[in-house]
Order: structure tokens, then C-alpha cells, then sequence
């Protein structure tokens, strides 16, 4: 059996026995805590690894490709950027997780929704690098590991060498414990949603928040792909957006079914040259890297599971603490790709920057496979987007040109 069917038949089962069975919950509850602790312990070798890894590769990059590398990440930047902001506004809005209220395992710190902007300036430089890393203070691992990134390319060739394989051989390790955990993923789903739904007095109200969670990023991710993008299109670079998309609607519909930009990738190319007259030079460059590091519709479903997450809890986040998701929502958007079931893994990561409970994420792992396949197509068509802005910021005159 897939593992996105175990998970699901793991949340039925938890619903059921929270809800027939709360008095055996006690005695499952630690698995889920076992479960968000093999969370937490990625989240710092995580962070590190990939961060200084993608850094040093970025740094090392010829001249020549550094320019097109430069601004084709700048497009990806500016479109992941108006997601998460879409993202951001809606759950603002329609608060979807204000109609119940959860229990968290320990006291909410006083000052948890207090943060202000200094403080997480201040925050980003540790007092100690090693506290920083045992007590998983993601703030300050962000920028260590931006200046290790930075650094390792300028010292001499032997360090570099040797850093370098460090890096690369550290992130491969992570990948692979992470996969482990995932494995034990359906067990510590059901003890986390079983423990939840027992403590909830409402069941039905449960259910419906997380419907209305589900609608708000659907609608945030519609208006991304047919609002913000095409009139990017449109506006800014002159072509006509209705026939871009249908000539993207073959790996538009193979993203949605398989939930997989990598597999979708090579009729994502053939369309772009073929049927937007994109060169085979920008094509071939721009879609891969954006099946690496753009992700539209990940990012916009980052920022609204968290601040749901924190609605539901009755947590309200300061403006200085949505800033930081957003964020971080960007960060684990360009560097979620290669990280296994990366939806679970990195929204672990944004709970914790913010402080927020990892058991949270429980209350949107039911609904992600459907979401999983509407934020997979708009990451396609995000990146099918930014390739004809590049194409048309080089000076191509395509096919779809007004």
C-alpha cells in the first residue's frame, strides 16, 4: 500500500478511536510525541545542510550562466513571492481555524505572540553558534548557515574540496534518515489526530475547519493561476495568457495526477518549446531549475497551514511573526523539492521557527493529498510562466505574442 493511503487510512482510524475510544488515547498518545520528535531533530541538519549546500553551488556558478541563473531565480523569487502574500491575505481574512479551539500539551509562552520585528532581527545572530544549533533556534541557523554557503568557496581549494563533500555527503545522510521517519509517519498520524480529536468536543466543527482550511487554499491557489500569473504575462511581457495555458494543459494535467513536477518535467519542456516557441536554450535551462526551486503553490499552502495551525490553537501571531513565516515559507518552498513527503517535513520547520506546536500539523495532513495534487500544477505552471518571461526579457518574439 502507497504511504499516502496509509496516512489516510491512519487519520480515519484516529478519528474513530478519538472519538469511540478516548480513554485509550492516553496510552497511544506517545507515539504521536515520538513521531514530532524524529520532526524535530531534522529540522536543524535539515535547514543547515541545505541552505549552505544550495549557497556554495550558487556561488560557484560561471559567470555567463550566473547571469540568466540570476534573473530566472529572481522571476521564481517574485512569483513564489506573490503566492505566499495571496496565501497570507486569505487566512487573514477568512480565519479559518478561529470556529474551534485545540488544548496544546504544555503552557503557551507568554510571549509567544509578542514578537516584534527587532526581536527577530536581534534573533538572527546567536550569542553562541553551537546553542543555537542543540536548542533548534532556526533563526540563527538560517544565517550561519547563509555564511558558511558563502564562505567555503573562497578558501583554498583543499578546505573547499573537503567542505564541500561535507555539505553534500550531510544532506544526503539527512535525506535518508528522513525517509526513515516518514516511513513511521502513518503510525504517529493516527496517535496525533486520535489525541486531538478526543480532546475536541465538537467533532463536526473539527471537520469543518479543516473543509474551510482546505477551500481557502484552493481559492488562494485559483486566483495565483488565473489572476496574478497571467496578468504578469499579459502586462508585463506583452503575450497572450489563455493560449499560454492551454498550450500548457497536457503537463498541467499530468502534474495534477501524479503530484510530481519531476515526472511531469519532460512534457513541460515539450510544450514550452514546441507549443510556446520558448528556445530550446532558455527552455532547457529555466524548467529544470524551476522544478528544483520553484514552488508556487507549496509556499502558498505553507503560509496558510501554519497561521490556521496557530488560529486553531488560539495563538495570535504579531505581524513580525507573519512576516518571519513568509519568510520561511519562502525558504523551504525553494529547497522542498528533493526532500521526501517535503509538504510534512518543512511545515514542521515553520511551526518551529515561530514556536508553534509540531502536533499541528495533524490537523492538515487529511487533506493534503488533494492539495498535494492542486499545489503540484500551479508549481508546473508557475514555472512554465517564468520560462516565457525569460524568454521574452532576452528579446524572443514567440507565439503567443499580443
Amino acid at each position: 500500500m502507497k504511504l499516502h493511503w496509509q496516512i489516510l487510512l491512519s487519520l480515519i482510524l484516529g478519528v474513530i478511536s478519538g472519538i469511540l475510544l478516548p480513554g485509550v488515547t492516553p496510552s497511544v498518545s506517545w507515539l504521536g510525541d515520538l513521531f514530532i520528535n524524529g520532526l524535530s531533530m531534522l529540522i536543524v541538519p535539515l535547514m543547515f545542510f541545505s541552505i549552505a549546500n544550495s549557497i556554495c553551488n550558487i556561488r560557484e556558478t560561471s559567470f555567463s550562466l550566473k547571469r540568466l541563473w540570476t534573473k530566472t531565480f529572481a522571476y521564481y523569487l517574485l512569483t513564489m513571492i506573490i503566492a505566499i502574500f495571496t496565501g497570507l491575505l486569505l487566512v487573514n481574512l477568512v480565519k479559518p481555524g478561529d470556529n474551534v479551539q485545540l488544548e496544546l500539551a504544555g503552557n503557551i509562552p507568554e510571549n509567544l505572540g509578542q514578537t516584534s520585528l527587532k526581536d527577530v532581527v536581534v534573533g538572527f545572530v546567536p550569542k553562541n553558534i553551537f546553542h543555537a544549533f542543540t536548542q533548534n533556534s532556526t533563526i540563527p541557523v538560517i544565517l550561519v548557515s547563509f555564511l558558511v554557503g558563502l564562505s567555503i568557496p573562497k578558501i583554498s581549494p583543499e578546505g573547499k574540496s573537503a567542505l564541500t563533500a561535507f555539505l553534500k555527503g550531510g544532506l544526503e545522510v539527512t535525506f535518508i534518515i528522513t525517509k526513515w521517519i516518514i516511513r513511521l509517519s502513518p503510525i504517529g498520524i493516527f496517535a496525533i489526530v486520535a489525541k486531538q480529536v478526543s480532546a475536541v468536543g465538537d467533532v463536526a466543527a473539527l471537520f469543518q475547519v479543516i473543509l474551510l482550511y482546505a477551500l481557502t487554499v484552493a481559492v488562494g491557489l485559483a486566483i495565483h493561476t488565473f489572476v496574478w500569473l497571467p496578468l504578469l504575462l499579459r502586462l508585463g511581457y506583452g503575450v497572450k495568457p489563455w493560449q499560454h495555458f492551454k498550450n500548457m494543459s497536457t503537463p498541467l494535467l499530468t502534474a495534477f495526477a501524479t503530484s510530481s513536477s519531476g515526472a511531469t518535467m519532460p512534457l513541460t519542456m515539450y510544450a514550452v518549446e514546441h507549443k510556446d516557441g520558448v528556445s530550446s536554450k532558455i527552455t532547457h535551462f529555466t524548467i529544470p531549475l524551476g522544478t528544483t526551486i520553484n514552488m508556487d503553490g507549496t509556499a502558498l499552502l505553507e503560509c496558510v497551514a501554519v497561521i490556521f495551525i496557530a488560529q486553531a490553537y488560539g495563538i495570535e501571531l504579531s505581524v513580525a511573526q507573519q512576516a518571519l513565516v513568509v519568510f520561511t515559507s519562502l525558504l523551504c518552498a525553494i529547497g522542498a523539492a528533493s526532500i521526501p513527503m517535503a509538504a510534512l517535513v518543512m511545515m514542521a520547520l515553520i511551526l518551529n521557527v515561530v514556536g508553534l506546536p509540531l502536533e499541528g500539523v495533524g490537523l492538515v495532513i487529511g487533506v493534503d493529498r488533494l492539495l498535494d495534487m492542486m499545489r503540484t500544477a500551479v508549481n508546473v505552471y508557475g514555472d512554465t510562466c517564468v520560462a516565457v518571461m525569460v524568454a521574452k526579457s532576452e528579446g524572443e518574439k514567440l507565439p503567443i505574442d499580443v
